[in-house]
């Protein structure tokens, strides 16, 4: 199995940058791609960035122009940058790993919360 630590989020101003990190355990060969997922109150869990082990990435159409994915497919870590921050990226942030065994599998972080204050 795969285990995710998230590391990073907090009290951020609103036009600051925040920085969050992850890193996986255990099983880790299994892994095909590693991203980031937020949640906020009331709202569905919605795609931040994601990076595939082929290179493919996709983005959250809310954070287009402002995110950076850094991913170490040697370390299976992956960290996100979001710059320009808006009250409405308050949330909690999950850090995501595609893990593919028998099938694709979703394995989740704990979650970290971001709270960006106007």
């Amino acid at each position: 199995q795969v285990q995710l630590v998230e590391s990073g989020g907090g009290l951020v101003q609103a036009g600051g940058s925040l920085r969050l990190s992850c890193a996986a355990s255990g099983n880790t060969l299994g892994i095909s791609g590693m991203g980031w997922y937020r949640q906020a109150p009331g709202k569905k869990r919605e795609l931040v960035a994601i990076k595939m082990n082929d290179g493919r990435r996709n983005y959250g159409d809310s954070v287009i122009g402002r995110v950076t994915l850094f991913r170490d497919n040697a370390k299976n870590t992956v960290d996100l940058q979001l710059d320009s921050l808006k009250p409405e990226d308050t949330g909690i942030y999950y850090c995501n790993a595609v893990v593919i065994e028998v099938m694709a599998e979703d394995v989740w972080g704990q979650g970290t919360q971001v709270t960006v204050s106007s």
